[in-house]
């Protein structure tokens, strides 16, 4: 029973890091194609739909770390995938004024390569027991200028997003209301962008220690 849970979990992991990866793929050439022959203010309605898909998708790694399913800390895939996941639905979904935006682009280059890599990289090992040296160089290596340049990304999208959530107050939920409740979304936004400040150096800092971990193990096999 337990080689058959062991198979099927191995089954599912792989289905599923090929999938998202074939979506991150979609996105990449969706995106250059776009910047090569329109520009960057074309890249976000070509790349939005697969782009939602495939980090929606991201949603069920929390899961599988609270499961048990992979090994990967909750603590360091959450905030990681929660400030996607507002950049895409909070900021990109809902203010179109920041979408024609040239950090668009950086931003959807820099998660799509690192996604590509990575899913990839899982999805050989779940498929067949082991990934090529050369792709865990690229997944433990490629973070170093591509996590700079997908936060650094994500930061000014929020920033410049600041202006239009003032203005429309979207989000937001004024008093008096039945739940004596208030809650304003510009505030929130800024709160994120303060969140930022202590996440990203930690995140940074953790994934050179896995890179180090990773890296020492290719050299002693």
């Amino acid at each position: 029973m337990a080689g058959f849970l062991s198979t099927l979990k191995r089954i599912y992991l792989s289905v599923y890091n090929w999938a998202v990866f074939a979506g991150w793929l979609q996105v990449l050439v969706f995106a250059i194609k776009a910047l090569s022959e329109s520009g960057h203010a074309a890249v976000y309605d070509a790349v939005e739909k697969p782009l939602q898909l495939a980090q929606t998708a991201a949603v069920l790694e929390i899961i599988h770390g609270l499961i048990g399913l992979v090994r990967s800390p909750v603590s360091a895939t959450l905030p990681q995938i929660g400030s996607r996941l507002f950049v895409t639905w909070g900021i990109l979904y809902s203010f179109p004024e920041t979408r024609t935006h040239m950090l668009v682009s950086s931003l959807v280059i820099s998660w799509s390569l690192t996604e590509i890599i990575r899913y990839s990289f899982f999805g050989l090992k779940e498929a067949l027991g082991s990934a090529p040296s050369w792709l865990l160089w690229l997944r433990y290596s490629t973070f170093l200028l591509l996590y700079p340049s997908g936060i650094s990304s994500e930061v000014g999208l929020i920033y410049i997003a600041l202006p239009f959530i003032k203005a429309s107050e979207k989000y937001c939920i004024r008093m008096p209301n039945t739940w004596n409740y208030s809650f304003d979304y510009f505030y929130a936004a800024i709160l994120v962008l303060g969140i930022y400040v202590p996440g990203s150096p930690h995140m940074y800092t953790y994934m050179l220690g896995q890179r180090k971990k990773a890296l020492s193990k290719l050299k002693s096999a």
